[in-house]
This record gives C-alpha cells, sequence and structure tokens, in this order.
C-alpha cells in the first residue's frame, strides 16, 4: 500500500502529464465520451441501479490504483474503464442500436419521410399488425374483456418471457381476442408481442411498487411495472370499465381512442421495423 505522500505525487504528476502529453489527454476525453455515452444508455433505459454500479466499479478501481498500484498507472485504469463500458454497453446492445439507427434515419431523412425509407412490404404488414391489434383492443374494450398486451423490443427479461406459453404467431384479431377470452387458459396472463409475431401469453409481469387510486388493478399494475423494469410499452384493457389505456415508462395514459391507438402502434412499428419487416 502506499504511503499518502506516495498518493498526492501521483495526482500530482496526473496533472503534469496532462499538460505535457497529447497521447493521454486523448485517451482522457475518449474515456470521458464513452463514459458519458454509457451514463446516458443506462439512464434513457431506466437502469438506475447500474448507474450507481457503473460509477461505484470506476471509483473503487481508482482508489486502488492510487493506493496500491504500484504499477498499475492511468493507461491501465483506462483501460479498465473502456472494458468495463463494453460489458455495460453488451446488456444494452438493442437499445443501442436502436438509438443509432434512430440518430441515422433522422440526419438522412427526417422524421417526415420515416415511413418512405421502408420497403413497401414491411410497411404492409406494419398496417396488417396495427389493423389487428387495434380492432381486437376495440372488441375486448365493447364487452369488457380484460387483456394487457406488451410491445416488447426484445430486451424483456428471459424469466418473463419463458414465464408464459411460447407462441410465435402471426399477429391477428381473432387469436388475440381469443387468448383473452374468460376462463381461457391464458387470459389472465400478459400478451407479449414482438415486431409481427405474438411472441407469447400468459406471462407473468413484476408489479409496479408505486402508489396508484385502488381501481387499478393487478393488470395495471403489472402492465405498469413492466415498463419500470424493461424499455417497453404496453396496452390495458381494463375488465371492470373497458377502458383501454397504455403505459410509458411507468406513466400510464387512460382512456385511449382507436386513433390514438393507432398513432401510438405506428410509433412502435416505425422503430421496431427494419427494411425487410423484421424486428430492429
Amino acid at each position: 500500500m502506499k504511503a499518502p505522500q506516495q498518493v498526492w505525487e501521483s495526482i500530482s504528476n496526473v496533472f503534469l502529464n496532462f499538460k505535457d502529453s497529447w497521447s493521454f489527454v486523448f485517451e482522457f476525453l475518449v474515456v470521458l465520451i464513452v463514459v458519458y455515452f454509457v451514463f446516458r444508455t443506462l439512464k434513457e433505459n431506466n437502469a438506475g441501479k447500474l448507474i450507481f454500479v457503473y460509477i461505484f466499479l470506476i471509483l473503487c478501481m481508482g482508489v486502488v490504483t492510487l493506493f496500491f498500484g504500484e504499477k498499475f498507472g492511468a493507461a491501465q485504469y483506462f483501460l479498465f474503464i473502456m472494458l468495463l463500458s463494453l460489458f455495460f454497453m453488451l446488456l444494452f446492445s438493442v437499445e443501442i442500436k436502436r438509438l443509432i439507427w434512430k440518430g441515422a434515419h433522422a440526419q438522412a431523412s427526417g422524421k417526415e419521410t420515416i415511413s418512405k425509407s421502408k420497403s413497401g412490404a414491411a410497411v404492409i404488414r406494419a398496417d396488417e399488425c396495427i389493423n389487428a391489434i387495434v380492432k381486437a383492443v376495440q372488441s375486448l374494450s365493447k364487452n369488457n374483456i380484460g387483456a394487457l398486451i406488451v410491445l416488447s423490443n426484445g430486451n424483456l427479461p428471459k424469466e418473463i418471457v419463458e414465464s408464459g406459453v411460447g407462441l410465435n404467431s402471426k399477429i391477428s384479431n381473432q387469436l388475440i381476442e381469443g387468448i383473452f377470452i374468460p376462463k381461457a387458459p391464458l387470459h389472465d396472463g400478459a400478451m407479449i408481442i414482438y415486431g409481427d409475431k405474438i411472441q407469447a401469453a400468459g406471462c407473468f409481469l413484476p408489479l409496479t411498487q408505486k402508489d396508484f387510486p385502488k381501481d387499478y388493478g393487478t393488470r395495471h399494475r403489472a402492465g405498469i411495472g413492466v415498463t419500470e423494469v424493461a424499455d417497453v410499452s404496453s396496452i390495458i384493457v381494463s375488465e371492470e370499465t373497458g377502458i383501454v389505456s397504455i403505459v410509458r415508462r411507468g406513466e400510464i395514459t387512460r382512456y385511449i381512442d382507436s386513433e390514438s391507438l393507432k398513432k401510438f402502434l405506428r410509433e412502435y412499428y416505425w422503430k421496431e421495423f427494419n427494411a425487410e419487416g423484421k424486428k430492429a
């Protein structure tokens, strides 16, 4: 372990090298940009606990470098941060891919030409999925049949998807309505939609721990809770009132009509479909 005087000399040398070494300045800036990018990715995906873990590990290694590192200098410390950042970026590879795609797409054509960049087949398939979901939700709402549909982007925890029955079926209003018919084997669980497929049904979701009105039952709390642990959205049909709600990032919006639901679904399919009509 280094003495306090040696630690102070190490810190002083870092700042002296900062003035004299352009390579050090370059490395420092690259690491700073990477750390910012990881921090931003974690924040945008509601991963607050991982942010604290990320910062804690960087600080711990910094302390180890200062007090115990005889042959462990700034270069090795920067390498550790880069490897740690790479690990966290791999955890959110789907979200990073979508963020890069959105940025490149916006620069190339702007928001008004998003649909034009898709192939005709993909647009048609997306419209078919949207119409089927809207028709099913309208029918379920009219008949006061409860439903919970999660619009996934591939980053749902494996445990949630595997808690139900895997389907990987083409989206149709008949299948959606059939799954949520009262007393049907899967009607109490959540349906997972991923792109143009019904990935699974009868899934169990984590419940939100926030305080909500008493008329928010288990279905509403589950629909909110899943958007708090993953970057997904959900559609909820109340069994008691037939009211349709949508949830994004833990925020629920109630009394959704068919046009608002179509707009909500279009935003999802614009993000999740690539030129071949597959999940992004």
